[in-house]
């Protein structure tokens, strides 16, 4: 086992566990494929709203079916899920990691039901599928702004381009 990388089972007795370490729990998910300053920024920012901070990272299969290969294009994640996890747990707002499989984290944040659900300033209430899961069970979800505009397709395009501009 990767220190600070969690199964669904192991992250619930550990909260239930040491609920002082862990409450209020912030959580965030996504792919986190090719990290960037953005993403360490969002970390930064989500990790400001409670005491921990949990990713929910999309597994390879859940990346897969959100991110279909498309023609000319390499399959994604570029970065394998044991990988993305290791690097993500080892980050200094991170608290814990923990791999879902399905195309949203809304089974994931039923389970773990953060007290803070933290996505970019690019989703609303009515785009962010967990949403209604946090509502639900009197959790609240907050949106942070984008620091550094940057993403991961974008990095991709560049490379495949032979490009040596900045994204």
């Amino acid at each position: 086992m990767i220190s600070g990388v969690y199964t669904v089972d192991e992250l619930q007795q550990a909260i239930r566990t040491e609920p002082k370490r862990w409450r209020p729990l912030v959580f965030t998910n996504g792919c986190f494929d090719l990290l960037h300053a953005g993403h360490v920024r969002y970390l930064q920012a989500a990790k400001m709203l409670g005491r921990s901070l949990v990713i929910g990272l999309n597994s390879d299969e859940s990346v897969r079916t959100i991110k279909p290969q498309a023609a000319g294009k390499p399959p994604r994640p570029i970065v394998p899920e044991d990988q993305r996890a290791e690097v993500l747990a080892a980050l200094k707002p991170v608290d814990g990691v923990v791999m879902f499989h399905e195309k949203t984290a809304s089974e994931l944040v039923a389970a773990l039901q953060p007290d803070v659900y933290v996505k970019g300033g690019d989703y609303n209430l009515v785009t962010l599928p967990e949403a209604a899961v946090v509502q639900a069970y009197g959790g609240r979800v907050e949106f942070v702004q984008i620091e550094v505009p940057s993403s991961t397709s974008a990095i991709v395009e560049r490379i495949l381009a032979g490009r040596g501009d900045r994204v």
